[in-house]
C-alpha cells in the first residue's frame, strides 16, 4: 500500500503550468528517476529558516520561509526538500515562491525517485534562472499533510472532549545546512495538556528553537496532544461531473461523495437521547451534524440524496448576494462513521461559457465547490469529469490544482451518436482550499456538430413516422380479397 500511495504521487506535477499551449497532447506529470546513490548536492545553505505549522484544522498545513545562499562556485538553479517516505505520501500541495516578489509565478516543484524503498524521498525545486554564486533568494515553502493526526485516546464517551495528537521533527526538514531556524506551532485553542521538548509558550503557539547550525538531514521528534472538539471532515472519494448543454444553456453539477469522520471513536453505543438533550444548548461535538455548501449565485434546483434515496433534511437559501445549500444528514457522524451521498444543481451556462472566436469556446468552472466548514475538509481522491457536448474537439485545460493523471473519453446518453466528449481529471491529497481554484476548459464547437443532435432527433422521428406507415399499409387479412 505504501509503495502504491508513493507510485501515484510520483506521477503529480506539483504546479500547472499557465501557458496557452497546455493541453492534453503534453504530459501533465512526470517521474524523474536519480541514481540509488543520490544525494543533494550541497551547493546551498539555509542562513535563515522560520517553518510556521498550523493546526487549528483537521489536517496540517506547514509553511517555511527560508534565505537559501548559493555556496558553490557555479550558479546552480535546482534545490531538494527531503519527507520521510511514510510521510511523503499524504503530501499535497506543495508549492513554492519567490517571498519578495510574489508576482512571479510559482517555481516548478516535482517529486523525484530514486529508490522506492528509500527511507527518505525528495522534492525537487527548479528555479526559473540559476542562482548566482554567493547570492541569496528568499523562499516560500507551503504544503499540507493529511492522515497525519492522530485522536488519542482513540475512544471517548459521547459528550467527551477529544484531543488529538501530533508527531512532529522540531527541525524543518532540509537537505542542506542550516545556521539559525525555529519551528512556531499554532493550535485551535489553549487546552494542550501534553507536549515534550522546551517550547515557549505564548496562549496557543508554540515556538520551538531558535536553533544554530543544523546539519543536513537532521531529526529531532516531538509531539504535542491538544483540544479538538471538532470533526476531522475526510472524504475519500468525490467523483465531480459538469455537464455542458449549448442547446439548453446548462451547466449541471453533480457530486458524489464517501465522506468520513477520522475523530475518536465512540467508547460505547451512540445514545439519541443523550444526542437530543444536547441539542438546545450546542456544546462542541466530535461528531458532523450539517454541511454547509456555498454556491455560485443563480444556481437553481438544488438536491441532497443518499443511498436510500432523498434526504428531505435541506435548506436552499438564494438572493442576489449568496446561494447557500444546507445540508443535514440523516444521523450524526461520529468518528469511524461514514455516509456515503449526493449533490447536485443547475446553472444558466452564459455565467461561465464565452465564446472566444468562432468555433472555439473557454469554460471556466471552481475545481472543487462542496461543502465549506470551519474544521476543513480534506479530500483523498478527487475524480472530476467535464461533459462536453458531442463533437467537441481539441480539448484542453489548465489548472493550478496538481494533476496525476487525465484523459479524453465519449459518454454515451440519450440521443448521443458516437457520445459527448469528456475530459477526465484525478487529484489526490487535496483540501478545502482548493475551492478557490479555477479550471479552463478550451475546445472547438463548430455549427455542424450543433446541429448533429436535432438532426438526430428529427431523423429518429421521421424513421418512427415511416416505420408506422409502412406497417399500417400492410395487408394482415387472412381470407382472399373480393
Amino acid at each position: 500500500m505504501r509503495i502504491f500511495t508513493f507510485a501515484l504521487v510520483c506521477l503529480t506535477v506539483l504546479q500547472s503550468t499557465f501557458a496557452a499551449e497546455s493541453n492534453l497532447t503534453t504530459p501533465s506529470s512526470s517521474q524523474i528517476i536519480l541514481p540509488t546513490n543520490f544525494k543533494p548536492p550541497q551547493v546551498f545553505k539555509n542562513t535563515n529558516l522560520v517553518r510556521s505549522v498550523n493546526l487549528e484544522k483537521g489536517y496540517v498545513k506547514e509553511t517555511v520561509n527560508v534565505v537559501i545562499e548559493n555556496i558553490d562556485t557555479n550558479p546552480q538553479d535546482e534545490y531538494y526538500v527531503p519527507f520521510d517516505d511514510n510521510v511523503v505520501g499524504n503530501v499535497g500541495g506543495f508549492e513554492v515562491r519567490d517571498k519578495k516578489d510574489t508576482t512571479r509565478p510559482v517555481f516548478l516543484s516535482e517529486l523525484v525517485e530514486y529508490d522506492t524503498y528509500s527511507p527518505t524521498q525528495f522534492y525537487r525545486i527548479t528555479f526559473p534562472e540559476p542562482l548566482s554564486p554567493s547570492a541569496q533568494l528568499t523562499l516560500t515553502i507551503s504544503y499540507h499533510l493529511l492522515s497525519s493526526l492522530s485522536p488519542l485516546p482513540a475512544t471517548i464517551k459521547q459528550q467527551d472532549k477529544q484531543y488529538l495528537q501530533h508527531t512532529f521533527s522540531t527541525y524543518a526538514p532540509s537537505a542542506y545546512l542550516t545556521q539559525k531556524q525555529k519551528t512556531k506551532i499554532k493550535f485551535p485553542g489553549v487546552d494542550i495538556p501534553e507536549y515534550t521538548g522546551e517550547p515557549e509558550r505564548q496562549g496557543s503557539t508554540f515556538t520551538y528553537g531558535p536553533y544554530d547550525n543544523i546539519p543536513a538531514g537532521s531529526e529531532s521528534l516531538a509531539s504535542v496532544r491538544y483540544e479538538f472538539t471538532k470533526p476531522i471532515i475526510h472524504a475519500t472519494s468525490l467523483e465531480r461531473d459538469i455537464e455542458i448543454s449549448h442547446w439548453g444553456g446548462n451547466l449541471a453539477t453533480e457530486e458524489r461523495y464517501q465522506l468520513t469522520n477520522k475523530g475518536a471513536s465512540l467508547s460505547n453505543h451512540f445514545s439519541r437521547v443523550t444526542w437530543q438533550s444536547t441539542q438546545y444548548y450546542n456544546p462542541p461535538v466530535t461528531a458532523i451534524k450539517a454541511l454547509n455548501v456555498p454556491l455560485k449565485i443563480g444556481s437553481l434546483n438544488p438536491y441532497f440524496t443518499d443511498d436510500i434515496g432523498n434526504v428531505s433534511t435541506s435548506r436552499y437559501r438564494s438572493n442576489l448576494r449568496e446561494a447557500n445549500l444546507e445540508l443535514k444528514p440523516r444521523y450524526p457522524i461520529f468518528g469511524g462513521w461514514s455516509f456515503p451521498f449526493r449533490i447536485g444543481w443547475d446553472a444558466n451556462l452564459k455565467n461561465f461559457l464565452r465564446n472566444v472566436k468562432g468555433d472555439q469556446y473557454v469554460l471556466k468552472v471552481p475545481f472543487l465547490e462542496g461543502p465549506k466548514m470551519g474544521e476543513g475538509i480534506s479530500y483523498e481522491k478527487i475524480t472530476l469529469r467535464v461533459i462536453l457536448p458531442e463533437g467537441a474537439t481539441n480539448v484542453k485545460f489548465q489548472t493550478s490544482v496538481p494533476i496525476v493523471a487525465d484523459s479524453v473519453s465519449q459518454h454515451r446518453t440519450f440521443m448521443d451518436t458516437l457520445g459527448r466528449t469528456t475530459l477526465t481529471l484525478t487529484a489526490v491529497n487535496v483540501i478545502d482550499e482548493s475551492r478557490d481554484a479555477d479550471l479552463l476548459v478550451s475546445y472547438e464547437y463548430p455549427l455542424t456538430a450543433g446541429l448533429r443532435k436535432p438532426i438526430t432527433i428529427f431523423l429518429a422521428v421521421m424513421a418512427v413516422f415511416t416505420t408506422a406507415w409502412i406497417v399500417g399499409q400492410v395487408d394482415t387479412s387472412i381470407g382472399k380479397k373480393s
